[in-house]
């Protein structure tokens, strides 16, 4: 769907957000799980998927584990129409989400 964006990073870390964005009709609504949502996972685990409510914990989340990540253009492939991941390629200046966070967690000024 032109509407779905499906992102991967694999980083130093080898991480992976659990975290669900969905917004429609000016509405936010935020998402985090336990789930490693691969069918191998489904039947063999019990997990959990919860809303964000609270309004200072959303932003929270969507500045500290979601914007950087959305615009990481280093490590971040999207996956397209077709389902094959393109890797994104810096056209602009060079965005690392696990370096950008590194840095804030370490005090360093980000330009």
């Amino acid at each position: 769907s032109e509407n779905i964006r499906v992102r991967s990073i694999v980083g130093r870390f080898l991480e992976h957000h659990r975290i669900f964005y969905f917004r429609a009709d000016g509405a936010d609504k935020l998402y985090m799980s336990s789930a490693d949502w691969m069918e191998r996972n489904f039947f063999k685990r019990i997990e959990v998927a919860f809303p964000i409510l609270d309004t200072k914990v959303k932003r929270r989340v969507i500045k500290e584990g979601l914007r950087p990540y959305l615009g990481d253009n280093c490590q971040a492939w999207e996956m397209d129409s077709d389902n094959v991941y393109r890797k994104k390629n810096p056209r602009t200046t060079r965005r690392a989400a696990q370096e950008i966070l590194l840095k804030e967690l370490a005090g360093v000024q980000i330009v």
